[in-house]
């Protein structure tokens, strides 16, 4: 077994164990830990296969899905697992941006303020919609080179993950939001496991609530949001990431806040999808 499949096998093997820990569905945590068996019996090294099958290479392998393949490909193009940030409490938009060249903190915190994205995938669909027009700052150049390294690092899966956001493969506002409320009233109950994120966590406290449960054909994680902008603005107890996936491994992320203005002030709100929830309160 070479060294980046070690590596890769561990993480999956971590991402196993929290799941464990944090009371998540036993299938869930069995499906990281056969996928680590797989790499540890793997003769080639799974980094090269990435690199010349992309996500196909990595399904075609036993015991490895699309959601599970999706993260593997992204420790393999960016050196980052979300999933297993997202399960430390860990996950660091900014600094996950800032993994694209030409890209640094200053320009990566506007792309996240200004698009209320998190993901490379969500970034990659915000260029294709000239979405990525609306950051200030962001030169043709600059832009040119942002796009040319995600179609390279993600076109294979493009029209995967843009099925997923614009089609019914998407959770729903109603459902977004009856899991942020009971991820809120079971956090302030005190009912919920406590994880101890390493960023923002000087005394080493578990303190951060994490909750796992399905509806329907979807599976959710959903937790405070540890980020920096999050602590700089005090909205740490008020922005609630919840992560989802459904039956076929479709993989996602929202971030819910309370709206500081407009129409929705109080109302609590699905970032990037504010028009629906325009709707849902009508």
């Amino acid at each position: 077994m070479t060294s980046f499949n070690h590596d890769v096998a561990e993480k999956l093997r971590e991402i196993a164990s929290l799941l464990e820990a944090q009371h998540a569905n036993p299938f869930r945590s069995r499906a990281y830990l056969n996928a680590a068996n797989t790499l540890d019996t793997l003769p080639g090294d799974v980094g090269e296969l990435t690199q010349a099958e992309g996500i196909k290479g990595l399904t075609d392998l036993p015991a490895i899905g699309a959601g599970i393949a999706r993260s593997i490909y992204e420790y393999a193009a960016t050196g980052r697992m979300t999933r297993l940030q997202s399960l430390q409490g860990e996950s660091d938009p900014v600094g996950l941006f800032q993994t694209i060249p030409t890209v640094g903190r200053e320009l990566a915190q506007r792309i996240h303020d200004t698009l209320h994205i998190d993901t490379l995938e969500a970034l990659e669909n915000a260029t294709r919609n000239g979405q990525l027009n609306k950051v200030e700052g962001l030169g043709r150049k600059r832009k040119e080179a942002i796009e040319a390294w995600l179609l390279k690092h993600l076109g294979e899966h493009r029209q995967q993950f843009r099925k997923t956001q614009q089609s019914g493969s998407n959770p729903d506002i109603a459902l977004l939001l009856k899991v942020d409320s009971k991820y809120r009233e079971r956090a302030e109950a005190g009912q919920l496991p406590l994880i101890t994120p390493k960023r923002f966590n000087p005394e080493n406290k578990a303190w951060l609530p994490i909750l796992h449960t399905t509806h329907d054909h979807w599976h959710f994680t959903a937790l405070y949001s540890n980020s920096e902008r999050a602590h700089a603005l005090n909205r740490v107890y008020d922005w609630v990431v919840i992560y989802f996936y459904d039956d076929h491994h479709q993989e996602g992320q929202h971030t819910v806040v309370t709206e500081t203005h407009g129409p929705l002030y109080g109302k609590r709100v699905v970032r990037g999808r504010e028009a629906e929830c325009s709707e849902y309160y009508a």
